[in-house]
Order: structure tokens, then sequence, then C-alpha cells
């Protein structure tokens, strides 16, 4: 394809800087609960999944139980300082503003939280009407499921394969492949890490960005070579 049709954004960790403050708050309840972890190694480990996908990962793999009470106090606590705190990352309104067809957010988080995040830093405008979260999809499937991509492409009438997906998780990669969409990675947040780019390569992201200012010349190479071609 000479150029996409749909260009979808991932939001946590993409668009806003919102992943270092939600694995900070986790990472404070989890090792209350009796689970010690940092909130880097929270972030490493399991960015992209929603905070009930960590908690079940985490009780099958430490075999420890812990109280679905911890749900709620953690959307509530991350909802205070997503609100004082989040910030958009340097270039991303920028970047997306510049896309000229069509584009859209898929992300894990519930539209209040995106809608709060989004107009906080003055996105929302850029995105209105084309907010996607897997939760609220007829699956209510999350990432690593492909529903939320394969639902926002059907409804914008575009193709999978004529689609790009920017993410900054190996799970979010997972899903933008498993839709059939072309993926690149992102690692411009503040919960990166070293390697952080080697494994969305691994997952599947065709190349892996740091700034926001390499997006627009990158997405026009990519646009020009495809695997077919």
């Amino acid at each position: 394809m000479t150029q996409p049709e749909l260009v979808i954004f991932d939001c946590d960790g993409v668009l806003v800087d919102s992943e270092i403050i939600a694995a900070r708050v986790e990472a404070d309840l989890l090792t209350e609960a009796g689970f010690p972890i940092t909130a880097g190694e929270l972030a490493e480990s399991y960015a992209g999944l929603t905070f009930t996908d960590i908690l079940l990962r985490i009780e099958e793999q430490a075999k420890i139980p812990l109280q679905a009470s911890l749900i709620s106090q953690a959307e509530a606590l991350v909802d205070r300082r997503l609100m004082n705190e989040v910030r958009a990352i340097e270039g991303a309104y920028e970047a997306a503003a510049g896309v000229t067809v069509k584009r859209c957010i898929c992300s894990n988080s519930n539209s209040l939280r995106l809608e709060m995040m989004l107009g906080r830093t003055n996105l929302l405008p850029l995105f209105a009407g084309r907010l996607f979260s897997s939760l609220e999809t007829p699956s209510a499937k999350p990432k690593p499921a492909p529903d939320v991509f394969v639902h926002a492409a059907a409804t914008l009438g575009v193709e999978p394969a004529h689609t790009f997906v920017i993410e900054d998780s190996v799970h979010g990669v997972t899903a933008a492949k498993a839709a059939g969409m072309r993926v690149i990675g992102f690692t411009g947040a503040s919960h990166s890490y070293p390697g952080h780019a080697d494994v969305l390569t691994e997952a599947g992201a065709e190349t892996v960005i740091r700034r926001w200012a390499d997006f627009h010349g990158v997405l026009a190479a990519l646009s020009e070579w495809s695997e077919d071609a």
C-alpha cells in the first residue's frame, strides 16, 4: 500500500505518559498484599494488561491468592493520580494531528478514563467519536485479544491490512498482529526500560521509534514497503 487508510494509536504509554503512574499505584497495592514488586518490574512484565488480568497472572505464577477488592482500589487510586499528574508525551499532539487519513484510539482503558486523560492533555478533539475501549466492545476481551482492533476497523470501514497501529506493549503488538495489522513500536514514555525496543520487535513490530518526531517519516517509509511487494 502507498499509504494506510487508518492509523490506530494506543493511548496509555503512547499518547499520554500514564503507564508509569498506574504502575506505581498498582505496585504499591501488590506489595502491601504480599507480592513485592516495583513499578519498573510491573511495567516491564505486565504493561498493556488490565489490572484484573495482572492479578490473574500473578495468582497463577506465584500461587498466592489476591483479594478482588484490589481491583476497585486500584481503579480509584489510579484515576485520582491521573487527574492530577497525567501529561501528554512530547510530540504526541503534532504526530496525531499530522495523520491525514482516518485515525482512532484502541485501548484497554475504559472510555471514561480515556476521555479524562485526553481531555486533560488537549488530545480529545483529535479523536472525538473515535475512542474504542476493549472493555466496551461486543466481546469485552482486552488486549492481547485482537477484538478491539478488529471492531475499530470494521466500525470505520477499513480493512485490517490497510491499517497501522502504534503500540508500546508486547500485549498490544500481539493483539494488533493477530488482527492482521502492521505495527510500529513506541518506547518514548517514562515506563520504558532497557531492551524494550527488542521485545516489541520480537513480538512483531516492524520497527520501533522513541520520539514522535520520527513518526511520519517512518510511517511513510513503511507504507512504501510490504512483505508482499
